[in-house]
């Protein structure tokens, strides 16, 4: 873990973003309804609309995986430490991302 970073900030930020991510994933993503004729444009665009808010759910369950375990390392004594190299994540990383679990180094392979 790097000496720079703010144990107690982080555990607040991540705190702050799992109630936001819970309270995202309880709220109920709307059924396209009933189509009538004429209305197959605002039909699609709701079927569109209902398919990206899926893919922003299916994100958000990520994240929040992610987040739960970052505030496992935290309690652990691990938080701040990459999965793949063992070096330490830069402050600056974790302030941005307090769930990263990579160093910029191997995230950067990783999306290759």
């Amino acid at each position: 873990m790097s000496p720079d970073v703010d144990l107690a900030a982080a555990r607040a930020r991540l705190e702050a973003e799992r109630q936001r991510l819970l309270q995202e994933l309880g709220e109920p993503i709307e059924s396209p309804g009933q189509m009538t004729y004429g209305s197959q444009a605002a039909a699609a665009t709701h079927v569109f609309e209902q398919q990206r808010d899926l893919a922003l759910r299916d994100r958000e369950r990520t994240v929040l995986r992610d987040v739960e375990a970052a505030l496992a390392e935290l309690a652990a004594g691990t938080y701040g430490t990459c999965r793949v190299c063992g070096r330490p994540i830069a402050a600056a990383r974790l302030e941005a991302i307090p769930w990263a679990q990579l160093c910029i180094d191997d995230a950067a392979k990783a999306r290759r």
